[in-house]
């Protein structure tokens, strides 16, 4: 099934088959003889066209994990992300007791131009109702997205107003943030977050360096749950802090020559005190630029063992706006460590079941558990410092995943949204009386405290759904808990960096974060 589907690619894409493709020639022939026999004879009439989709998906789970063929209907949306705007009105929604609620307004956009606010809800789209008809989340992308210039006719019920409002949103490019925060938790020390490498990652950095104290004294990049995205983005990026001619990474493959990327020394950053944060959850793009940083002995990584996501694919469209992402290479840090972990062809179930495993082996708890062999220590480039390959970045300074204040009760509370709608329903509630009382994120962020009136809200609505009450567990969760829910409300009272600011103040990881760069200055 490989040989197949990478004859198709051929034929698909237009090349022409080598001297080499006569066993793909028959097995191709073998594949057209099959598919014309189910067309023609088959007893009842059938979808071709389903069938070789099937037969395409089938053909490339076959191959590693991260391969894939994607239907032209999944192309764009998949894309949007990371080509970093779709077209549309604008907004950050929830859906709170099935009525569309603005979250916020995204600066900039078409909503916050006409004078729409957080809190405000959506009761009619273009004159059709919208609200208790059972709203999920692409239903509501359905009528808010739409094509540059077209309007959306919006019917709206804002909180002190009687009657509801009607406004006239233009849609248009809406732009898709990837710098989540960027604030100085200390004078001269800037912390950024990236959630992804986006077309329009490496831009949002620069501004936050060009808003940032000068001198800076240090910077920590904070690439935790970020799953990748972009590789120039990360290339871009990791050159802002590297030496010029400083190796970033290179990719080897069997039909492909070795590609490299060097800094080429025009960084903004490149000698000052940095700290990269992973965790399990950074892959692909995060493990290139933390693996960049760590070979050249630019910075300190802390945080945990990240994903081990080392392959490259290739996008490849097909002649009906599909796409065939097929890897072509593995990425290898500079010292030449695989990033990828170790997979069995055709196995994706094994692949993530090995990841999970890695839990129950202890990894999030005590470094010691991660066992390398000798075969895969690696020095880094400048100073010899030994580090290992096998999959993953295996950090400097570890710290571990905190399970003191788990519980079963706070998991289900997350599990099942409560948390989320709890405070989306008390911030529409309360949004103008907390803002009066707190109108800048400063005087929130030391001012405002989780009363135990918000904290039986929340134990109440839990048990409304199905949550028994856990007293014990919650006592035990309820500082994690507290923290959370102020995080949230930070970020629907101000902006999406408030939310990351107020987890910080009461982190262990940015805590060892701030450690391990004051131990550079």
């Amino acid at each position: 099934m490989k040989k197949i589907t990478f004859v198709l690619l051929i034929l698909l894409s237009g090349f022409s088959l080598s001297a080499q493709s006569v066993k793909l020639q028959r097995a191709l022939n073998k594949l057209n003889q099959a598919l014309y026999l189910i067309d023609v004879l088959y007893v009842d009439t059938v979808n071709i066209s389903k069938i070789t989709e099937q037969a395409l998906i089938s053909a490339v789970a076959e191959l590693d994990p991260h391969s894939s063929y994607i239907s032209a209907e999944d192309v764009k949306a998949m894309n949007e992300p990371l080509v970093g705007n779709f077209e549309g009105i604008g907004i950050e929604f929830a859906i709170i007791k099935d009525t569309l609620t603005v979250q916020a307004t995204i600066a900039g956009g078409p909503s916050e131009k006409v004078g729409l606010r957080a809190g405000d809800k959506i009761l009619k789209v273009a004159g059709e109702n919208v609200a208790g008809i059972g709203l999920t989340n692409n239903k509501v992308y359905d009528f808010l997205r739409g094509s540059k210039g077209t309007k959306a006719e919006l019917e709206i019920l804002r909180r002190g107003v009687s009657e509801p409002l009607h406004f006239s949103v233009v849609r248009d490019k809406i732009p898709i943030n990837s710098v989540d925060a960027a604030y100085e938790p200390e004078d001269g020390i800037l912390y950024i977050k990236l959630s992804r490498f986006a077309a329009p990652s490496h831009s949002e950095i620069v501004e936050a360096f060009s808003k940032a104290s000068k001198p800076l004294k240090g910077v920590i990049m904070d690439l935790r749950s970020n799953s990748g995205g972009y590789l120039p983005t990360a290339i871009s990026i990791a050159n802002e802090f590297l030496q010029a001619g400083d190796l970033i990474v290179y990719t080897d493959g069997r039909a492909m020559p070795r590609m490299q990327e060097n800094a080429d020394g025009s960084g903004l950053y490149t000698r000052d005190p940095l700290v990269v944060m992973i965790d399990e959850n950074s892959a692909s793009a995060s493990e290139i630029l933390a693996g960049a940083i760590q070979d050249q002995d630019r910075g300190i990584i802390v945080g945990r063992r990240s994903f081990g996501k080392g392959l490259v694919q290739n996008a490849i469209p097909l002649d009906d706006g599909s796409e065939l992402r097929l890897t072509v290479a593995r990425y290898h840090t500079p010292s030449g460590r695989v990033i990828q972990s170790p997979y069995q062809e055709g196995n994706s179930e094994q692949y993530y079941k090995d990841f999970y495993e890695r839990f129950l082996r202890g990894e999030s708890f005590a470094k010691d558990s991660i066992h390398m062999p000798d075969s895969l220590k690696y020095r880094t480039l400048k100073q010899g410092r030994i580090v290992y390959g096998g999959g993953g970045i295996i950090p400097d300074v570890f710290v571990p995943t905190d399970t003191l204040s788990y519980t079963d009760y706070y998991a289900s509370l997350l599990r099942q949204g409560v948390v989320i709608e709890y405070v989306n329903s008390e911030c529409d509630r309360n949004r103008e009386q907390w803002k009066r009382a707190y109108p800048s994120f400063k005087e929130f962020e030391t001012k405002f405290v989780v009363s135990s009136e918000l904290m039986d809200g929340l134990v109440a609505l839990a048990e409304e759904k199905g949550i028994k009450p856990a007293p014990e567990q919650l006592e035990k969760s309820r500082i994690e808990i507290e923290n959370y829910m102020k995080a949230l409300i930070a970020s629907s009272l101000y902006d999406r960096g408030a939310f990351y600011r107020v987890l910080n103040d009461s982190s262990p990881e940015f805590d060892a974060a701030m450690e391990a760069l004051k131990s550079m200055m």
